[in-house]
């Protein structure tokens, strides 16, 4: 166990980086916190006021002021006491108060009105909106709740393995990404190692006992490097500090996983930092240090030009060092460092009549855009997923035609590019141009590229927008104002094109069952309001496939006529030995289906669904007997028909979407009509109803294609 600080060291810590600091309000804070919590211990056994000082302390490390560590220090009074916000008003001021707010749990608010609990991840999702939504009007919350998470992930292995393997996840998906866009780089890390020692505790132990081996050798390596690299800068002239640079346990991992590598593969194993004090020094340098080393081509970034998201600035090179060993090199200036360090708690000022810093502002303008979901998302698990793919992925910078920097996640299109610059230019997006050439709209854009969107007078989005499977948009945020403008329409317009939609979608697949039915699944008792929700995009075709799949009634789609005859390998007859089974051709049962045996004479047992009308109907039921599904096939023969205008290259362009789909396809038949129409029925290896539906959605964009559909037997 850490031995915990005391408020003197706290006290202590913020006088020396703010001698002015009103250390009267911390000091009360102590006293009104030890008070609240008397008699109460955390899981640990510590008495629970170790926590509240352990947060403080954290973010005096961070150089935060006295307000801050005095709301630290009575974050969860208003939660575990009997003492409430109005009382913290009336001892602190609304200051004070309102940072203290920004953090007060979902749950506990609940326990005061006297409301049901909702679910634990209705709960947490609220959490999380509740304290980004409070960080849009003060952004110390979140830095109090950063801090707050990286005690407790350090206190983690005090709680049952569920409960620290559910909050290893969240902060992994949550609090390690927010760390990461506000450029808090000393607590990102720490949080990101902390998850992996619960998550995956082996490939953790793995990696720090491989570091550890390494370490004198490392060592040894890296203080060789030091030294040249210092005589080189004597000689040209520069005053700048060296040091070793520490590589994390997650970072290595994430690398070793995302690149596919072994731990010896990792170049930046060894690392080296270089601080100046101008920026023109940066690049003198960087000229030295290849001057010196070979750089390895691809392994250059400058992040100095071109900052990231959260304004990290550096150079960033690899180079083939001494002993023809792979090394990483960082140049920055030493407020660079700062920056890098300790993110937006670097920038903030909370004095009075200070100048404003656009640096800060530039900072936390995601969070402004975050403020503008409060009335576009009502769900708060929706609100999370926002988060997830608009604001934590990795960015891709690209330019205006005036030459404007664009920040959107990975794997955003022109059309995700067009909503961010404006909502109706996101709504007539018709075309685009990337470097001045014309791309298609699922074009995934690239960091450097200067993008032009080409727009009608007047319309609307295509649906075919609000499709996952066709990749036109890549943000939560950009769908939403999708769904909202088809959702503006009138219900009526909506539920025509619902209908279409959903008639298309079963169509294709083969299956056949009622709106109503499939209404029901979705927890829609009036079928017109479903097919309006499926017209204005709320519900997705590949939805209703998924909801289908999962269900004990999704219907037949693997057609019997492709199946094996005679025998079914899969269906067990309950209490008999093995005996021959094959499937009925008036039902065409499938895997998940509830089943039923009909004993005939002589062709051993066939296999209907329960609710066949052939066995409703059936007479002789003595000769009904109890069937199971056994071992599911792992992919089912499926006949697919494509009807397209004849062209050189067509069948290469099919074979070459199912390949990209890991799909086998096992015979090709095709012909060509009069009309120059061809028709392609191909049979494929389908695993499920989902598989099935993306590949027909890659079919049908294939160059003219006219339509995809599966074949019933």
């Amino acid at each position: 166990m850490t031995e915990m600080p005391q408020i003197e060291e706290v006290e202590h810590k913020l006088t020396q980086y703010s001698p002015d600091a009103d250390v009267g309000l911390l000091r009360r804070a102590y006293e009104v916190a030890t008070s609240a919590h008397a008699g109460q211990t955390r899981k640990s056994g510590e008495p629970y006021i170790y926590h509240s000082l352990a947060v403080s302390d954290i973010l005096a490390d961070l150089h935060l002021d006295a307000t801050t560590l005095a709301a630290a220090l009575l974050h969860d009074v208003p939660e575990d006491t009997s003492v409430t916000l109005e009382d913290l008003r009336a001892q602190f001021g609304d200051e004070v108060t309102r940072l203290v707010d920004g953090l007060t749990k979902l749950e506990r608010i609940q326990r005061l009105s006297g409301t049901r609990k909702r679910p634990l991840a209705e709960a947490q999702a609220e959490n999380v909106r509740k304290i980004v939504l409070a960080t849009v009007d003060d952004i110390r919350v979140i830095m109090i709740k950063l801090a707050d998470r990286l005690h407790n992930m350090r206190t983690l292995n005090f709680l049952p393995p569920d409960k620290q393997k559910r909050i290893a996840q969240e902060t992994l998906d949550i609090y390690a990404p927010l760390a990461s866009r506000l450029g808090i780089w000393e607590l990102k890390w720490q949080l990101e190692d902390l998850t992996l020692q619960h998550l995956q505790p082996e490939v953790y132990r793995n990696i720090s006992g491989l570091l550890a081996e390494k370490r004198p050798d490392r060592e040894d390596y890296i203080n060789h490097v030091i030294d040249i690299i210092r005589q080189r800068l004597e000689e040209e002239g520069f005053d700048g500090e060296v040091t070793g640079r520490p590589k994390h346990i997650y970072s290595i991992y994430r690398k070793m996983a995302d690149k596919n590598h072994s731990f010896e593969e990792i170049y930046d194993l060894r690392g080296v930092r270089i601080l100046l004090h101008e920026v023109r020094d940066c690049y003198a340098v960087l000229g030295i240090i290849h001057s010196v080393w070979r750089p390895i081509a691809g392994e250059f970034d400058d992040y100095v030009a071109m900052p990231k998201d959260n304004l990290y600035q550096s150079l960033h090179t690899a180079v083939i060092g001494p002993e023809g060993r792979p090394l990483e090199i960082q140049i920055r200036t030493w407020e660079m460092h700062r920056v890098a360090e300790y993110g937006i708690a670097a920038h903030w000022r909370y004095k009075e009549h200070t100048k404003r810093d656009l640096s800060l502002e530039a900072r936390i303008d995601w969070l402004r855009q975050v403020s503008e979901w409060r009335q576009e998302v009502g769900d708060a698990s929706e609100f999370v997923d926002s988060l997830k793919s608009d604001v934590f992925p990795e960015r891709v910078y690209v330019f205006t035609p005036k030459g404007d920097i664009i920040s959107l996640p990975q794997g955003a299109t022109p059309v995700d590019f067009a909503y961010y610059i404006h909502t109706e230019i996101g709504h007539r997006c018709r075309g685009a141009k990337v470097n001045g050439h014309l791309v298609p709209l699922d074009y995934q854009l690239h960091t450097g590229e200067q993008v032009e969107i080409l727009s009608a007078k007047r319309g609307g989005p295509s649906r075919d927008w609000l499709n996952p499977q066709l990749g036109y948009l890549k943000t939560a945020r950009a769908r939403q104002k999708a769904r909202q403008w088809f959702r503006q329409q009138e219900r009526g317009e909506n539920a025509a094109q619902g209908r279409e939609i959903l008639e298309k979608e079963l169509r294709r697949l083969g299956l056949e069952k009622s709106f109503d039915e499939i209404a029901k699944l979705f927890k829609y008792q009036n079928g017109e309001l479903f097919l309006a929700a499926i017209g204005y995009g709320d519900i997705a075709p590949q939805q209703i496939a998924a909801k289908l799949a999962e269900t004990a009634i999704q219907p037949s789609f693997f057609p019997e006529a492709v199946l094996p005859p005679p025998s079914v390998v899969g269906v067990q007859v309950r209490g008999v030995g093995d005996l021959l089974t094959r499937l009925a051709r008036c039902c065409n049962p499938v895997p998940g289906e509830p089943i039923i045996g009909y004993i005939t004479r002589g062709k051993g047992v066939t296999v209907h669904r329960r609710d066949c009308p052939n066995v409703k109907n059936l007479s002789d039921t003595e000769r009904l007997i109890d069937v199971d599904w056994g071992a599911v096939r792992e992919a089912y023969p499926v006949s697919i028909r494509i009807e397209a205008f004849d062209r050189a290259g067509l069948l290469r362009d099919i074979a070459t979407v199912v390949a990209d789909e890991g799909i086998r396809m096992s015979a090709v038949q095709a012909s060509v009509h009069e009309d120059n129409t061809a028709i392609v029925t191909a049979t494929m290896e389908i695993s499920g109803v989902q598989q099935l539906r993306s590949v027909l959605s890659k079919l049908e964009g294939i160059h003219d294609v006219l339509e995809v559909r599966r074949e019933r037997s």
